[in-house]
């Protein structure tokens, strides 16, 4: 199954990766290939990851659990919905991520990027979510209205959703190399949009805690906090922009395929 699913690459892939082999020196490729094409190498780094994010997942279901415990008649606020967000989206990559062998060699291949990229979308809502509370919290504070914010929201993941599904019913029906690119470059568009956002109210929030007086214990440790989870956030979608639009060109780097277990571990 393993060699199976190794040896389904994208149709531009032979053509790069026969150049790439000839131009770099033959023991570091062949090391690099050995270590790829272990079966060793690929069950440690996916089930390392399926792991991590089933980790976070229980994470996220436990303090779920303990906000609704603690304030049982309290409605669905932005934090309940994002620990519960963040519960899914980090099942389905431990999922995903257990059962690599049997993703890798779906067909038609449009169900293994379905897989691949769905958590990459509810990725971008749950964090996204986070920047909705962030702008309220700043327009709060600067009285303006707040009122548009969260419709806001909903619409751009609307549209982002209604787009990436047309592309995936598109590449169902007609397997097309340009189609496959231009997905691609909408998932690098929607990175961005997520990097914009904790860019600007991960700034703007933490220049009203710096620029109103802190007279509580709570305030103080609110500013290292936003500080830390903006360059974590800003940092995490600036590396996907970049790394989805070179896999775009370069299929050595591509993450859709089973024998890149070292570059899959990294970039997760």
């Amino acid at each position: 199954m393993r060699e199976l699913a190794s040896s389904f690459t994208p149709a531009a892939a032979p053509t790069v990766i026969s150049a790439s082999l000839y131009s770099s020196p033959a023991a570091s490729r062949g090391w690099w290939d050995d270590v790829n094409k272990s079966p060793q190498w690929q069950e440690g780094a996916f089930f390392s990851l399926a792991t991590a994010y089933a980790l976070v997942s229980a994470v996220a279901l436990i303090q779920l659990i303990r906000i609704q415990h603690r304030v049982p008649k309290l409605r669905w606020t932005t934090q309940k919905i994002f620990h519960l967000m963040n519960f899914l989206v980090s099942g389905f990559r431990a999922v995903v991520f257990a059962f690599h062998a049997h993703v890798f060699l779906l067909r038609p291949r449009v169900y293994k990027l379905v897989l691949l990229d769905l958590p990459s979308l509810l990725f971008f809502s749950t964090y996204t979510l986070l920047v909705l509370f962030w702008a309220e919290i700043y327009h709060q504070v600067r009285s303006l209205p707040t009122d548009k914010l969260r419709p806001a929201y909903i619409s751009i993941n609307t549209i982002i959703y209604v787009v990436q599904l047309c592309i995936w019913i598109y590449l169902g029906i007609h397997d097309n190399a340009a189609l496959e690119l231009a997905s691609k470059i909408f998932n690098v568009a929607v990175s961005c949009i997520a990097l914009l956002g904790f860019s600007v109210y991960g700034g703007r929030v933490n220049f009203c805690l710096k620029r109103y007086p802190i007279e509580s214990v709570g305030r103080q440790r609110r500013m290292p906090q936003v500080r830390t989870v903006t360059a974590i956030c800003v940092t995490c979608f600036l590396i996907r922009c970049m790394w989805v639009a070179l896999s775009a060109f370069v299929p050595d780097v591509s993450l859709e395929v089973l024998d890149h277990p070292i570059l899959y571990f990294f970039f997760y």
